[in-house]
């Protein structure tokens, strides 16, 4: 069964929760032949029921001691900016699609985002845009970020964060 993983990690982000599962989300996402949606939500306010979207296996929860396993299961990961989830899921090689939360004060991970996505590891876009960005994106442009280079990482961060 074709899977889409979505993580917020520790943190509540209820809008890419909200904008992952209305209608016209899923629909996007059945049209790619997704049909199992499995949703990380964190300390948000919101935890869909397994029966709110039509179309596709619906799982939910808030927090396990380790997301690999359902990084491992998915076809495509979408998750927040976070550098942890973006290194976990581009270290297991996963497809990914990072949703920018555009009302953080100093956001530092719209940088992040666009030096991967200038690299070609990963595509980015907004909760405003997610919807028209699943519907268009070319998960082929993408090259696999090789894993185990914590100093290069780490380099990385610095230089999109402008610390370097």
């Amino acid at each position: 069964m074709k899977t889409v993983f979505v993580t917020v990690g520790t943190t509540s982000f209820d809008e890419l929760i909200e904008s992952i599962t209305c209608p016209e989300t899923v629909q996007a996402l059945t049209a790619r032949g997704y049909e199992r949606l499995v949703l990380q939500v964190g300390r948000g306010s919101l935890v869909p029921a397994a029966d709110s979207c039509p179309h596709v296996t619906l799982e939910a929860y808030r927090f396990k001691d380790s997301i690999a396993e359902d990084i491992e299961q998915a076809d495509l990961v979408i998750s927040h900016a976070g550098a942890g989830s973006c290194l976990e899921s581009l270290g297991a090689g996963k497809s990914l699609l990072v949703v920018v939360n555009d009302k953080l004060m100093n956001n530092h991970q719209l940088e992040m985002a666009r030096q991967l996505h200038m690299d070609s590891h990963l595509l980015y876009c907004t909760c405003s845009t997610l919807t028209e960005t699943l519907r268009t994106m070319d998960l082929s442009v993408l090259r696999h970020f090789l894993p185990g280079q914590p100093k290069n990482f780490a380099n990385f961060l610095d230089k999109a964060l402008g610390v370097q």
